[in-house]
């Protein structure tokens, strides 16, 4: 299901125009605060109206300013996550996942027990929301969403109130509504970590401009897209499959750029994760690295080299099958001699694929 956003829309100072295609997954709108995110979800659930603009869903036209049509929220079929759950607090969880589909007509009770047991709150469904945690309750609130039966959903920051145990909680339960579900989702967020582990598209945003927009891994590890990015986040997003679990307490997995060794990460052989590879992570070697202690190291070829206005500049590399993203600095690349084309060694350290950046 296609997603098709033109907007144009000022308040208070600040001008959006913004215009992005969204295939079927997940489409993260990544940017900074203030740059336009929650505006483009409003405008999208009917809860704005813009100045001029148009909102089509797989052809259906759900808004368009010049041909004067505007479908009211609740004849949009879409279903909406806020950053707070906004579960009825009277309500038990039960109650709560049945009251959306109620308003829709739908009866279907087999339904509701795949939703329940997918996102694992079967022993929740007698609490009332005030006795659940942050990411139970967060559970619940997609599962409302999802058993309203939506065409699409929206994910406004819905992890951004949340501690650091409470989204690792919940972002398994995010792939496998993203894998298991098949509802397209528009997701809202400022935390590339979740973008890189959880989209298949991003449509980056800058002061309400679209910079960027294309595949997750194709979009990250651009050199002129990671420029508008903080140096810290920059990086390149790799698909991986746990090959063997080795007696040593590592990991092997096999990439589209060569073989990779993590600490030991959960998970039978076959399972298919994303590994986040950041840029400031990647070391560069003309020779066959030797005597060194990262285990990690991939032969590639510079595809793309771009100098910043400071002492730093990023290198596009082609490893294999997959696109990585190395932050060294002009020094380095002028005394290698960096230049498309010339074939090297990248090597990862051991930060670099460290769990809280692997995710399926």
């Amino acid at each position: 299901m296609t997603l098709s956003v033109s907007l144009s829309h000022s308040f208070g100072g600040f001008r959006l125009e913004a215009a992005f295609e969204a295939p079927p997954g997940v489409t993260a709108l990544f940017g900074r605060s203030g740059s336009g995110k929650t505006t483009v979800v409003n405008a999208v659930a009917g809860l704005l109206r813009p100045h001029r603009g148009r909102v089509a869903v797989q052809g259906e036209v759900l808004a368009d300013t010049e041909a004067g049509v505007w479908l009211p929220p609740h004849r949009r079929r879409i279903g909406y996550v806020f950053q707070d759950a906004r579960l009825f607090p009277h309500l038990t969880v039960r109650q709560n996942l049945t009251y959306g589909r109620w308003l829709a007509g739908l009866r279907d009770g087999a339904e509701i027990g795949r939703i329940v047991e997918m996102l694992g709150i079967g022993p929740l469904l007698s609490r009332r929301p005030g006795a659940l945690s942050g990411g139970e309750r967060q559970r619940v609130a997609l599962g409302r969403a999802i058993l309203s039966g939506p065409r699409m959903l929206l994910m406004d920051e819905p992890l951004a109130a949340l501690d650091d145990a409470r989204k690792a909680e919940i972002l398994p339960y995010l792939e496998r509504l993203r894998d298991e579900v098949g509802l397209p989702i528009l997701y809202v967020s400022h935390a590339l970590a979740e973008v890189a582990r959880l989209a298949t598209t991003v449509v980056l945003l800058e002061a309400g401009r679209v910079t960027a927009a294309g595949p997750v891994a194709e979009v990250l590890s651009d050199p002129g897209a990671a420029q508008g990015l903080a140096p810290r986040e920059a990086g390149a997003v790799l698909l991986a499959r746990i090959e063997a679990q080795e007696e040593d307490g590592l990991t092997r997995l096999a990439t589209g750029a060569g073989p990779v060794w993590l600490p030991r990460v959960a998970g039978a052989p076959g399972r298919a994760l994303r590994l986040r590879i950041l840029a400031q992570d990647v070391m560069l070697a003309l020779e066959v690295p030797q005597g060194i202690s990262a285990l990690n190291h991939l032969p590639a070829v510079v595809e793309e080299l771009r100098e910043d206005d400071g002492p730093s500049a990023l290198v596009r590399l082609r490893a294999g099958e997959e696109a990585l993203l190395a932050r060294i600095t002009r020094r380095s690349a002028r005394a290698m001699e960096l230049r498309p084309g010339l074939r090297l060694h990248a090597v990862l350290k051991a930060v670099s694929v460290a769990q809280e950046n692997a995710g399926g």
